[in-house]
């Protein structure tokens, strides 16, 4: 086996060039423009200098920790509820969760806008947190799950309470899961976007608004930069967090094992119970609030809405169709998840191809593949103004730009959806079958690619919903001829006439309906408790 990998090892390195080229050319160079900018245009002195800056920053951070809080006081009783209970509709559940963490951002945004039409910090600050209790709870249920139960039955023979039991016993057992889930939902809310946008208004910006405010109606190059490069310190440090407790957790859940702990709940934990079911409960109002303001018009109740996607909007607000760009939307997401899962896949078998050696090598490429997940996409789209012209047909006037951005950000998804599965694998049917004068590439489509297969089709359907609806990178992008939904929905909101609200309104229910079909896919290809989503 050792002679088989040595011998395809020169192929794994090779192929290891494809995603960590797609990186240096869509990620790394773009980035590193900004900082380049940054310093050499003046604006960072300038910026640090200024008080509104500051103030930024504190908003920013401020409604971001608010913001995770709230997601982990949610998350955690449906992450028990995940974990410990045998009881019937724990698949609904899970699915439930899942849905508005993949929800288009200006979905959202518009369903809170529907329950609080005045918006503010409490509005933003609900909306950050529903998006990102599915994270608590299935990370924190993925690890919760490998707990024994007999160190917590034990304590409480001895006659501990059940609030000293978790404490005590529980909680120190699930600390790297929630430290990992907590600088994951930290990062997304610190660098969101949409949500800000609609909720925040000009009253309360962040970093992430400002960056798109000083770029595309201030043309303050210099000082968007350098607000990108607070914004980047920020996430650097979020993604080390995050990695941390991520090592701490795989190792956890390495060292125990997997556990039977799911049982009926008994006397106090039906309140914990109670608690998680309301939480679900309150997850889809905003939904449900967004169906019925589709279908609400000044007459009364109605499809005008609907009706009125195969035009322009109100005295032709779009320049492209609610159809026309249904139908945009669709092809950018087909031709990201394409590339995304190609590079993905390829990613995933060279990390644990190589991981059998636990070189560092696999963990700087690890991380380093992760950080478009963290890095602002309208960071990363300011960057490609400003670049990519060097690249032969000027990518920055070409219909490739938007998927090329979507598959950056999709990417990190479905590597942390399929290298959890490849890592599960026993090792010993790869080692059979070098035996038997595979080569590396033949074990990999004989055994990994049949045993992982699920894992692979519900990567496709999760990074396929979440390049549907993204938001950031394709506003800065995409040309007005070729809008996506998402984009559209954001003109209309900003657009004057009643008109232009429906049909918001009823795009936004339309991608939430495709959003909800899709994640239901995902939840039945789901292999077991394997996977970050």
């Amino acid at each position: 086996m050792g002679r088989a990998v040595a011998r395809g090892r020169p192929a794994v390195i090779l192929a290891a060039a494809l995603p960590l080229g797609f990186l240096a050319v869509f990620f790394v160079w773009p980035v590193a423009a900004i900082i380049r900018l940054g310093f050499t245009g003046g604006g960072v002195g300038a910026v640090l200098a200024d008080a509104d800056t500051w103030d930024l920053v504190v908003f920013t951070l401020g409604q971001a920790a608010a913001s995770t809080l709230v997601a982990l006081v949610a998350g955690l009783p449906v992450a028990f509820l995940l974990a410990r209970c045998a009881l019937p509709g724990t698949g609904f559940v899970r699915a439930a969760i899942l849905v508005p963490f993949v929800l288009p951002t200006v979905v959202v945004g518009l369903a809170f806008r529907s329950l609080l039409p005045d918006g503010g910090v409490a509005a933003i600050v609900l909306a950050n947190a529903f998006f990102n209790v599915a994270v608590v709870a299935r990370t924190v249920a993925g690890l919760w799950s490998h707990v024994d139960r007999r160190a917590e039955d034990a304590a409480r023979a001895l006659g501990a309470s059940r609030l000293r039991t978790f404490t005590s016993i529980t909680l120190p057992a699930l600390t790297p899961a929630i430290g990992s889930a907590a600088a994951v939902v930290f990062l997304f809310c610190a660098t969101s976007f949409g949500v800000v946008l609609l909720l925040g208004g000009a009253r309360h910006r962040t970093l992430e608004t400002e960056i798109y405010l000083r770029t595309v109606e201030l043309l303050d190059l210099p000082g968007a930069a350098a607000l990108s490069l607070l914004q980047l310190a920020a996430v650097v440090a979020a993604l080390v967090a995050g990695a941390v407790a991520r090592r701490r957790r795989e190792t956890s859940m390495r060292l125990r094992g997997r556990a039977e702990t799911a049982r009926r709940p008994v006397g106090g934990e039906w309140a914990v119970v109670a608690v998680a079911y309301a939480v679900v409960a309150l997850l889809l109002v905003p939904i449900g609030s967004l169906v019925l303001r589709s279908l609400s018009t000044k007459d009364g109740w109605g499809l005008d809405g609907y009706r009125a996607l195969a035009g322009t909007g109100y005295r032709g607000s779009l320049q492209v169709s609610g159809v026309d760009a249904a139908i945009n939307s669709v092809r950018v997401a087909t031709d990201a998840t394409l590339l995304a899962l190609l590079l993905g896949v390829v990613a995933s078998v060279v990390l644990v191809t190589l991981g059998r050696a636990r070189s560092r090598l696999v963990e700087a490429m690890d991380t380093a593949l992760m950080l478009p997940l963290g890095v602002s996409a309208v960071t990363v789209g300011f960057g490609y103004l400003i670049t990519l012209d060097a690249l032969p047909g000027d990518l920055r006037t070409s219909a490739a730009l938007v998927p090329l951005a979507q598959a950056l950000v999709v990417t990190p998804l479905v590597i942390r959806m399929v290298l959890p599965v490849l890592r599960s694998i026993d090792d010993r049917l790869r080692q059979a079958a070098a035996t038997l004068g595979a080569s590396p590439w033949r074990v990999w489509r004989e055994v990994d690619i049949p045993l992982a297969g699920r894992s692979f089709l519900a990567a496709t359907a999760f990074a396929y919903v979440v390049a549907l609806g993204e938001f950031g990178a394709t506003s800065f992008l995409v040309r007005p001829d070729t809008a996506t939904l998402p984009v559209v929905i954001g003109r209309l909101v900003s657009r004057p006439g009643e008109l232009n609200n429906q049909m918001a309104y009823a795009a936004c229910t339309l991608l939430m309906l495709v959003t909800v079909a899709i994640v239901m896919l995902v939840d039945c290809l789901r292999v077991g408790s394997v996977g970050e989503f």
